[in-house]
């Protein structure tokens, strides 16, 4: 069980890594976007900050979830992401394609949060 939790969790972590770097490197290609879409990709444009601030937590998020010491830290940085992702999809993609695959990955969030629900017990007190 133990290799099975390793083999999800680096393969949760190296999907938000490559995610996050495609942020700043732009190096996968991006399928046409509809006109709610384009409104989106505009207010991210004019808020600059924001896709770089993204990108820069999906990467620390996937390396703290790769490795078990530090797993219960990245579940929970990952987290906004993964409801950002979901609400996307959701609202504006609504493709059912990505709504598996996000449907899954935050499954799989979720579930090593539980795993860890001993670690954030302090935070709760």
């Amino acid at each position: 069980m133990k290799i099975i939790k390793f083999i999800i969790s680096l393969l949760f972590g190296l999907m938000f890594i490559n995610a996050g770097l495609n942020k700043f490197l732009n190096y996968m290609p991006m399928p046409k976007p509809t006109p709610e879409q384009m409104k989106l990709f505009a207010a991210f444009e004019e808020i600059s900050w924001l896709m770089p601030l993204v990108g820069a937590v999906e990467i620390i998020g996937g390396l703290l979830f790769i490795f078990q010491k530090t797993r219960a830290l990245g579940a929970i940085v990952i987290l906004p992401v993964m409801v950002g992702i979901i609400c996307h999809i959701f609202m504006i993609d609504k493709s059912t394609s990505g709504m598996a695959i996000a449907g899954v990955l935050f499954l799989i969030n979720l579930l090593m949060i539980i795993d860890n629900k001993e670690k954030y017990k302090s935070l709760v007190k």
